[in-house]
């Protein structure tokens, strides 16, 4: 059902943009996997490598959830439909053009 909606609402192809994760921002609160229908997100926690990039603040937010956060682990499948992003209540996620793996 989420799919047949959200065909109508995604009229681009896949593989044009791909979801960016503000890492300062996440929170991991899962609302960007639950919306996608295309299975673009997972939540799971930030690699050392990732969580040494952070800043302060988002150091102290990700530690505060367990350090984990969205992960665009099939940004190829995205198609625009924006559902993540608006249902992202930290902001964190903005859709940019895709270069491929």
């Amino acid at each position: 059902m989420r799919e047949a909606q959200a065909t109508k609402e995604c009229r681009e192809a896949s593989g044009k943009v791909a979801p960016f994760v503000d890492r300062d921002r996440c929170e991991g609160k899962a609302e960007c996997a639950r919306v996608c229908p295309y299975g673009v997100f997972e939540i799971r926690p930030l690699a050392p490598r990732d969580r040494a990039t952070l800043s302060l603040r988002g150091k102290i937010k990700a530690w505060a959830h367990g350090w984990k956060q969205a992960h665009a682990i099939n940004p190829g499948a995205c198609h625009a439909c924006r559902l993540c992003v608006e249902h992202c209540p930290e902001q964190a996620l903005e859709l940019r053009p895709w270069t491929g793996p």
